[in-house]
């Protein structure tokens, strides 16, 4: 029985383990072209002007020598509640003092009445409200509009899933990771799905995080409204899988308990 319950226990710790090659980040795969540390790496070339979509949020603020004059077009004293709210809007503070745009692509400003953005650039939105709001100044008028943050979402084996959102202007795959908790070491990190929205609809791409090619590839930078989702490993299906050797020890122990009764039952037959 003894050499029996080994056999079994060496084959469930087998079946368990989980080769560093799955969970690794940015490794020189085989097939690909190795890349060397300290190697330069350029990032890919892609369009990289997002495109404002409904439902986005955007702030626009204003600068003149005649600071009275901008206050008029200013929503309630929005500069002064994102500075004094900053730290206390979880970091999603523009959704409060910014704009949204709605679902025909307007955004509705002080003054200016609705102003269509929707399907422009950052830099033609700018221009567009620049033009517009000019009608109401003779003095030179300088208009700043941006995404008020990448906002994203992640789903599946992170440690903190959930949408999420980085203030800055351009950031990576892996801190859109690092903010939603580094992924769960039973996730497929070979089979991160990021599904993108693009002008009138979106894509489904799949990112190998184990992949060092990753530094030169498309999706290396994140944009506004990605979604990211990680699946599990099959060895999910033992126990809650959430730490390995507990799982682990759950199924020695019930498997060494049922031989115990079995060895009972047969020696008191």
């Amino acid at each position: 029985m003894n050499r029996f319950l080994t056999i079994i226990c060496i084959f469930l710790f087998a079946s368990s383990c989980i080769s560093n090659k799955r969970i690794t980040y940015l490794q020189n795969l085989p097939g690909d072209e190795p890349i060397g540390l300290d190697e330069f790496i350029p990032f890919a070339e892609y369009e990289n002007r997002y495109i404002l979509q409904p439902f986005d949020v955007v702030d626009i603020d204003f600068a003149s020598a005649n600071e009275e004059l901008t206050k008029a077009f200013e929503f309630q004293g929005s500069r002064m509640m994102r500075g004094g709210m900053g730290g206390m809007m979880g970091g999603d503070m523009f959704y409060f003092t910014g704009y949204t745009i709605d679902v025909e692509g307007f955004v509705e400003l002080p003054r200016l009445g609705k102003v269509k953005i929707g399907g422009l650039t950052e830099d033609e939105a700018r221009e567009v409200v620049q033009v517009k709001i000019r009608e109401f100044f003779k003095d030179e008028i300088y208009v700043r509009l941006r995404i008020g943050g990448i906002r994203f979402t992640a789903l599946g084996e992170f440690s903190s899933s959930g949408t999420k959102v980085i203030l800055k202007n351009r950031a990576t795959i892996f801190d859109a990771l690092a903010l939603s908790g580094e992924s769960n070491i039973l996730a497929k990190k070979n089979q991160l799905f990021l599904i993108r929205q693009y002008d009138g609809g979106s894509k489904i791409h799949q990112i190998n995080l184990n992949d060092r090619a990753l530094l030169a590839s498309p999706f290396f930078f994140i944009r506004n409204n990605d979604i990211l989702y990680l699946e599990p490993m099959s060895i999910r299906q033992f126990g809650n899988a959430e730490n390995l050797s507990s799982s682990l020890g759950l199924i020695i122990g019930i498997t060494s308990s049922l031989l115990l009764i079995f060895a009972i039952f047969r020696n008191n037959i």
